[in-house]
């Protein structure tokens, strides 16, 4: 090992919590459950608290539990936004977008801790044989915080929104086969989705956060929802503040208010955890693991995820466009020393292909290792030698990912390619060069196969960073979407990743861990599959002692 790359390691992990080796072991034992589109309903899910005792974590430890209680205000820190920021959930795309809007609104369906689907504002959904048609009636009784009843009505309005094809908002990738004049109220509390084909997980696109509902007449500047709290203030690039909503569907929430605020550095976002100013933060730098371990009052809350930060290679630009490149930059990782030395040993490693918890996902195929030698044969033969390269990071990204690129530049020298690591600022790379690098990282949190390609691979797809476009590939997981038998459906999913494995233009070398840090004082997080910072940002679920 280089001393440039020795020296990464030790800023990373000098401060490890000391049962860190333990914790790495923890098996991914979490399932995504696929939905059989013959499924009558999905039931409820309910989470249950303890009044006091103890409790066990995700990673298997014992931790005491304090009794909950009523009313309190509870303030929590996450990754800094800008003046962009946004309370509309169809287009809220990063850190602070998601954690306002989960507060305000909420879906007919979601994804519960453990990354399956679970009814929320739906009481029933119902597909047809061949999943064209889904049948979808509401709970009764919800509320919008002006006191209005959730109709119909308000349904039909969210998803013709979303499909607006004069300005479609995020959600609209996800609902494959849906167009507006499909959406067909019923009655007051029951809609159908008819769709131009099947689609056997319309479901997980009910479940998208950008597809939360929202009211008729709906007015992103004066939002309202039926999410557990309503807005008090909204300062973009600063916090966003919110009161209870006693009509919240699952039941008050335990805090009175809430105010969640962003802090751009790092730093500072550390420092006001540790002094109390807030009693939660989201993205604690792994460095700092220890340092909280050791503060009195204070604990992390680790989630092993399926979210991955890829190295992205443009398929359609040189030298990324001939296979044997792909093949050869995936040879020159050394896996398990980049997540030591990226993520101080929180992730585990990954084998370039996304959603690990899908049920067809390939588990029989062989474990990608670093291979230099097999590296440089293959740039040779593609007529490569001595390569040159930019890599395109920046710790907008994501906690770890910047030390990730370097660890990577070091490894690449043994095969003999030169990475220059340009590090940018979050404007930059989420401006309007997004998606025209041809090298670059980037970040997803856990999804199925096909919500995944839909959304990020298909050559349709919003945010196809790779550009990948492969006919083979595409038509397995055309006909995936179309297939009502699950088995068959895994089937299909199985070989369309194995292609991704064989010549896809993603690095994908590990599933993060989620860590984030709490006050002992604050009581009901619970660490989420997702990759969703702070148990999914849950706030209707959690007390103050």
């Amino acid at each position: 090992m280089s001393d440039e790359l020795k020296k990464i390691g030790e800023i990373v992990v000098r401060e490890r919590m000391s049962r860190r080796k333990f914790l790495r072991g923890v098996g991914a034992t979490g399932a995504g459950l696929a939905l059989g589109p013959l499924l009558a309903a999905c039931g409820d899910s309910t989470t249950t608290t303890t009044a006091g005792g103890t409790a066990t974590t995700a990673a298997g430890e014992t931790t005491t539990t304090v009794a909950a209680t009523k009313g309190g205000s509870l303030r929590v820190g996450i990754v800094g936004g800008s003046a962009k920021d946004t309370l509309d959930p169809g287009r809220s795309s990063f850190e602070p977008d998601n954690a306002f809007v989960t507060q305000l609104y909420d879906g007919l369906m979601g994804l519960d801790t453990d990354f399956r689907l679970e009814n929320r504002l739906a009481e029933a959904v119902e597909p047809n044989a061949d999943a064209s048609v889904w049948k979808i009636k509401l709970k009764s009784g919800l509320e919008w915080h002006d006191g209005k009843p959730v109709t119909a009505e308000d349904v039909v309005f969210s998803f013709q929104r979303t499909l607006d094809p004069a300005d479609p908002l995020l959600g609209a990738p996800g609902l494959g086969g849906l167009e507006p004049n499909g959406i067909v109220k019923i009655d007051d509390s029951t809609v159908e989705f008819r769709l131009t084909k099947p689609n056997a997980i319309f479901a997980e696109g009910l479940a998208m956060r950008y597809n939360m509902i929202v009211p008729v007449g709906y007015d992103p500047a004066k939002p309202v929802g039926c999410g557990a709290f309503k807005l008090a203030e909204f300062r973009p690039g600063e916090q966003c503040s919110f009161t209870a909503f006693d009509g919240f569907w699952r039941g008050a929430p335990n805090i009175s208010d809430l105010t969640i605020i962003e802090f751009a550095d790092e730093a500072a976002r550390v420092n006001a955890f540790l002094s109390d100013t807030v009693h939660a933060i989201t993205q604690l730098p792994r460095a700092q693991v220890g340092v909280v371990e050791a503060s009195a009052g204070h604990q992390i809350l680790r989630a092993k995820t399926g979210a991955w930060q890829p190295f992205c290679m443009r398929i359609d630009l040189e030298p990324y466009s001939d296979v044997r490149v792909r093949q050869a930059f995936r040879l020159m990782v050394d896996r398990e020393q980049m997540v030591e030395q990226a993520y101080a040993g929180y992730g585990w490693v990954a084998n370039d292909m996304y959603s690990p918890f899908d049920p067809g996902y390939p588990v029989d195929l062989p474990q990608r290792a670093q291979d230099l030698e097999k590296a440089k044969a293959l740039l040779k033969e593609a007529g490569y030698e001595n390569l040159q390269v930019e890599l395109i990071t920046s710790d907008a990204i994501g906690g770890g990912v910047v030390a990730a690129a370097q660890v990577f530049a070091e490894q690449a020298k043994g095969a003999g390619v030169t990475v220059t690591v340009n590090k940018v600022d979050s404007g930059v790379m989420y401006g309007d060069q997004y998606l025209t690098w041809p090298f670059s990282q980037d970040f997803w949190y856990t999804r199925n196969y096909l919500s995944q390609a839909a959304v990020g691979t298909m050559p349709t797809a919003q945010w196809n960073e790779t550009h990948w476009d492969d006919a083979e590939w595409l038509k397995l997981v055309e006909e995936a979407f179309r297939t009502g038998d699950e088995t068959k459906r895994n089937e299909l999913i199985t070989a369309a990743a194995t292609i991704e494995y064989e010549r896809g233009g993603n690095i994908i070398w590990a599933f993060n861990d989620q860590i984030d840090a709490h006050s002992e004082k604050l009581t009901g997080l619970a660490p989420d599959k997702s990759g969703i910072p702070i148990g999914g940002f849950r706030f209707h679920n959690v007390s103050l002692a």
